[in-house]
């Protein structure tokens, strides 16, 4: 990656890497880059160019290139999370460090029925000898799932004439989400296959 970097003049104290690291894991850690992923944190730095400052800024701007470990996973990754919660829509799953992650309603194993009352799903298997089980998607489970699709967002703001027409669903929007699938066998809670 690469980036221009400024260094207010209170850290001229630092070595200059150091102060460029630290802006760098400010600026990234924990964000979403779009068409990049979710960026965890700075691997290294490969190059600095020549460090400038501007008429009416004393801040020096210097450009780097850079590395940064990535979460995004690869199409048909096989991952294991947790249910964190159960909705008509589907099974929300949560990496721990990563919770934009939908399995719809579509994606699950077949037959599969949402239990209003529990607010979970719930898959109606069929064994080889014709009686049925219902197998329970509960919070907190682990689950294994395919990943299907990833999705970027734009959820930069608009001006505030455009935001009366918006709905409250771009409340709601996340920058990256995760579209994932259990509906091949050895996918699906973790229990079940044991």
């Amino acid at each position: 990656m690469k980036d221009i970097v400024r260094i207010p003049p209170w850290k001229f104290d630092k070595p200059l890497l150091d102060a460029v690291s630290d802006e760098l894991r400010l600026k990234f850690a924990n964000k979403i880059v779009k068409k990049v992923g979710l960026c965890i944190a700075l691997y290294e730095i490969t190059k600095l160019d020549d460090s400038y400052i501007f008429p009416g800024d004393g801040a020096t701007h210097t450009g780097v290139y850079f590395s940064y470990v990535v979460f995004r996973p690869f199409m048909n990754e096989i991952l294991v999370g947790k249910i964190r919660s159960c909705s008509r829509e589907g099974v929300h799953v949560s990496l721990g460090f990563f919770d934009d992650i939908l399995i719809p309603e579509n994606a699950l194993q077949q037959p599969s029925r949402f239990d209003e009352k529990e607010q979970l799903w719930v898959w109606v298997f069929t064994s080889e000898e014709g009686q049925t089980h219902d197998l329970f998607m509960d919070r907190e489970e682990p689950i294994r799932f395919r990943v299907l699709e990833d999705t970027f967002v734009d959820t930069t703001p608009t001006s505030p004439e455009n935001e009366n027409t918006e709905s409250e669903e771009s409340d709601r929007r996340v920058p990256y989400y995760l579209t994932g699938t259990i509906n091949e066998s050895g996918l699906g809670l973790l229990s079940w296959w044991n």
